[in-house]
């Protein structure tokens, strides 16, 4: 009996820097690797989305959507795939559903196979017109599960969540483990019981490895009967990255079960992100193992932020208090999985309680969060801490969905837009300053600059390697060559830097 084929798919172009780089790599150092990427024979690429479209035009001076067309170009047999935040889209803010419909057309449009649909608070309602859109346009429409482990959190309620996605359309189910708690048990569980309750549904699994366990998990939920999974080439994986393609490839060596990836395409794709990847270090997390998100669910990118506020207020030194907030925080919200935004809003929400006494002030997202503004949890919600929103924000709560609240503003969008310097009048600027009015302005003003790269050169690199060198034979001071010019020779003496 042949292998069962187990599809893969490549994050190295997205989630992988993303993860392990704060999201700067340059496209100029992708493009290389694209060809091989195509052949290798994974089941879709993921290369748009997430954090890119900020990165692209807050540090990059490069344009997302010129991003998309370039990888469409360069990978002409590939899926591409994108992670999008249902009613958020990339922002973060609902948007009326026009504006959502407007996005994946254009995205679409623009190059885009698989629309990779989530929700932060896994409400359906927040999924559902993203998904009828990606449908509309004829596109792959992937509903997403957010994983998260609570007192209110069962294999049940997932496999039930499957179901409200299968009924909206799902032609795919995605269990997305941001935070990497998704132990082998509970992995195997919810996939064999989405399986056994209906039927032959696609199930893609994406893990990160930040708690050293999820590459055995991965094992476990192909044997449950997974289709698809998620891994990154292994010079850009580990830490609070993904787990290494090519290891995921040995590790069914001798199973029923294959990847069919072109082993040496694999090895080009690792060999050209190693001579990258040491460009971009400053940006590099410290993080490497973390068992502690086990107990605190806390992901490495939201303790970051928390960390970061806290020193701003010359409080650096209490983020253990912190740590121990953000589950009360969590639990009186109602059990949010924590995954932009909601990692954001619970994160600042507890800085300020251990700052400044408990719920004493609210942000306006977390008001909002409590009052349903961003739809509905798990969890019931703390309803004195309800109270204190509806004073503070002075506005009721609702049961609707977020949307329902929204008034048209497409064509206030587009005004807004038309009126910038440097917008070029087509709906992928009026796109892209919607969800980053703080950012596409100035963007706008420099786009015709062209992209900057802002991983160091291999002359910088070579220079700290020499410096470190020097440093550790215990040299300084300047260094003397001989050099000709024209014939003669001069003597020079160079600084380090």
């Amino acid at each position: 009996m042949s292998p069962r084929k187990i599809g893969v798919t490549e994050v190295a172009l997205r989630d992988a820097h993303q993860s392990l780089m704060a999201t700067r790599m340059a496209m100029e150092d992708m493009v290389d690797a694209c060809a091989d990427i195509d052949a290798a024979g994974y089941w879709s690429v993921e290369c748009w989305g997430g954090a890119t479209f900020d990165a692209c035009i807050r540090f990059l001076n490069e344009d997302p959507w010129q991003r998309l067309r370039t990888f469409r170009e360069l990978m002409p047999n590939s899926r591409l795939q994108m992670l999008l935040r249902g009613q958020n889209l990339l922002g973060y803010r609902h948007y009326e559903d026009m504006v959502v419909e407007k996005f994946v057309e254009k995205s679409a449009e623009n190059g885009m196979d698989v629309f990779r649909v989530f929700d932060a608070l896994n409400d359906p309602r927040n999924m559902a017109r993203a998904m009828q859109a990606v449908k509309k346009v004829g596109k792959h429409a992937q509903g997403t599960i957010c994983y998260t482990i609570s007192p209110v959190h069962t294999v049940e309620g997932y496999v039930k969540l499957a179901g409200q996605l299968i009924d909206m359309g799902a032609e795919s189910i995605a269990l997305k483990d941001m935070a990497a708690l998704l132990q082998p048990q509970p992995a195997y569980d919810i996939i064999r019981g989405i399986k056994e309750t209906y039927g032959d549904i696609q199930i893609n699994v994406h893990c990160h490895s930040t708690t050293g366990v999820t590459l055995v998990s991965l094992m476990k939920a192909i044997e449950a009967g997974a289709d698809v999974v998620d891994s990154a080439i292994s010079s850009m994986s580990l830490g609070p990255g993904h787990n290494p393609t090519e290891s995921l490839v040995a590790m069914l060596e001798g199973t029923g079960y294959t990847t069919d990836l072109d082993m040496e395409r694999l090895i080009r794709i690792r060999d050209h992100f190693a001579r990258v990847r040491p460009k971009y270090a400053e940006f590099e997390s410290a993080t490497l193992v973390d068992t502690d998100i086990f107990s605190s669910q806390i992901p490495g990118g939201m303790l970051s932020n928390m960390e970061s506020q806290l020193k701003a207020q010359g409080a650096g030194d209490r983020i253990r208090e912190v740590m121990e907030e953000v589950p009360r925080v969590k639990a009186d919200a109602g059990h949010p999985p924590l995954v932009t935004p909601s990692s954001q809003i619970v994160g600042t929400q507890a800085v300020f309680n251990v700052l400044m006494g408990r719920y004493k002030v609210l942000t306006g997202e977390f008001a909002d969060l409590m009052l349903g503004y961003y739809g509905e949890c798990l969890g019931e919600r703390n309803a004195e801490v309800i109270e204190l929103a509806r004073a503070q924000a002075k506005k009721d709560p609702i049961t609707v969905r977020p949307a329902d609240t929204l008034t048209p503003e497409w064509d206030e969008l587009v005004a807004q837009a038309n009126a910038l310097e440097g917008a070029d009048g087509s709906e992928e600027d009026v796109l892209t300053n919607a969800m980053f009015p703080g950012v596409a302005p100035g963007f706008f003003k420099t786009r015709a600059e062209g992209p900057k790269n802002v991983g160091k050169t291999p002359e910088q690199l070579k220079a700290e390697e020499e410096a470190a060198k020097r440093k550790a034979q215990g040299i300084s001071g300047p260094v003397k060559y001989n050099v000709t010019i024209a014939g003669r020779s001069h003597s020079v003496s160079v600084e380090p830097a």
